[in-house]
């Protein structure tokens, strides 16, 4: 047993049911077993579908942390066990860069044994999350040699104007699914259009698989730091305080100038200033050098 396992014994020896059906366990898996002792535990039964999908087809019934927490209250429903995991991610614009894409994703730990509900996250520009309008099957090739085809996956769709007749195609893998999907679904469309995108589902989109193990990481992170007070593990961020000054003017900026740690047993706090190591923000992202 490794030495963090032993200073975290509600944890170490006991099943983790992963909540997944896209081999997330790759990402999440090691590091529970080797840093807190976890047996991880994959069911055969859970559709994490179910809890919305990329392409839009089912869409999801809450927000992110949320929507993380039924996938775990259902993989515990479905075993019968007290210990879960699940992730969820969610694409768009960096939280304090707008204007850069980026890869926000959450790792909830659910423990009903103890009561306890920890959360990792992980926040990384490093994405292939992409999408077009194609018209030809050069502009579909060009558009998958862009983003890391066929390592990672892709998807093609009517657009929008086009026939909902042409099926989703997903994971695709390979250069005659992709010719068959983007033929079959521009015959369809009276715009003689196709969307394509990026498959960002974990077990096609490598990139995407490894901040899901960074956030895993932050999750084991912050499962060993224990309450100063009682000693509860899961002393955790519970928020991040925007207002780190300009290196040039001081005006205050939108990243992080402090975080706020939180027991969630005994509600005691602490606040750390200057968590990425650096007192100053680059001008670019001060309101007023770089309106």
């Amino acid at each position: 047993m490794s030495p963090v396992s032993q200073s975290v014994p509600e944890f170490a020896g006991r099943v983790a049911v992963i909540a997944t059906m896209h081999h997330k366990e790759q990402a999440i898996a090691p590091p529970l077993a080797s840093s807190l002792g976890i047996q991880p535990h994959v069911p055969n039964d859970l559709n994490t579908d179910n809890f919305g999908t990329f392409t839009r087809d089912v869409d999801r019934p809450a927000d992110q942390l949320v929507t993380a927490r039924l996938k775990a209250k259902a993989a515990l429903d479905l075993t019968g066990e007290t210990l879960a995991i699940a992730s969820e991610g969610s694409f768009g614009p960096h939280p304090q860069i707008p204007f850069v894409p980026c890869d926000r994703e959450l790792v909830v730990l659910i423990d009903l044994a103890n009561h306890l509900e920890i959360v990792g996250q992980a926040i990384s520009t490093h994405t292939n999350y992409r999408s077009q309008t194609i018209r030809s099957l050069d502009e579909a090739f060009a558009f998958a040699q862009a983003v890391g085809f066929p390592t990672h996956g892709l998807v093609v769709m009517p657009t929008a104007a086009g026939s909902p007749s042409a099926a989703i195609a997903k994971g695709i893998t390979t250069e005659s699914a992709l010719t068959a999907a983007v033929e079959t679904v521009l015959a369809a469309s009276p715009t003689e259009t196709a969307h394509i995108e990026t498959d960002m589902r974990a077990h096609l989109n490598p990139s995407r698989m490894k901040v899901i193990a960074e956030a895993t990481e932050d999750l084991v992170q912050a499962i060993v730091r224990r309450c100063p007070r009682c000693d509860c593990p899961g002393f955790a961020i519970a928020q991040h305080n925007p207002g780190l000054p300009c290196a040039w003017c001081s005006t205050p900026t939108m990243l992080t100038l402090s975080v706020t740690y939180r027991c969630q047993r005994c509600d005691f706090e602490t606040v750390d200033k200057f968590p990425a190591g650096t007192q100053t923000a680059d001008p670019g992202n001060c309101p007023y050098c770089n309106p």
